[in-house]
């Protein structure tokens, strides 16, 4: 059982930055590839983004690429989600996860390719 505690949501205007974080309670991190998806009110969960055990290969959502940028440092066993130039679409709950597997084949974009879950953290980001 692994638990992810995600923080760093908020109430930003358009352009604005924020950074999530997304703790895990596991010494195992690293066996783990880590997702961020998002849901929005009335939406369906949506992919955007994984990284491999290391960090160093990542995949993004097409609308996401250029903005957004996941990072992990396996030693604190936490994985990160750097957004820039917010846009009022990029309104959604934010949730990270941990897929059972160190490398990155083909793109587990879909929810049920991960194992466990945060409980999520609101970003909002006004116009």
């Amino acid at each position: 059982q692994v638990q992810l505690v995600e923080s760093g949501g908020g109430l930003v205007q358009a352009g604005d930055s924020l950074r999530l974080s997304c703790a895990a309670s596991t010494h195992t991190f690293s066996l783990y590839a880590v997702g961020w998806f998002r849901q929005a009110t009335g939406k369906e969960r949506e992919f955007v983004a994984v990284a491999d055990w290391s960090g160093d290969t990542t995949y993004y959502a097409d609308s996401m690429k250029g903005r957004f940028t996941i990072s992990r440092d396996n030693y604190e066993s936490t994985t990160y989600l750097q957004m820039n130039s917010l846009k009022p679409e990029d309104t959604a709950v934010y949730y990270c996860a941990v897929k059972k597997t160190r490398v990155v084949v083909t793109v587990p974009k879909s929810p049920s390719e991960y194992e466990y879950w945060g409980q999520g953290t609101q970003v909002t980001v006004s116009s």
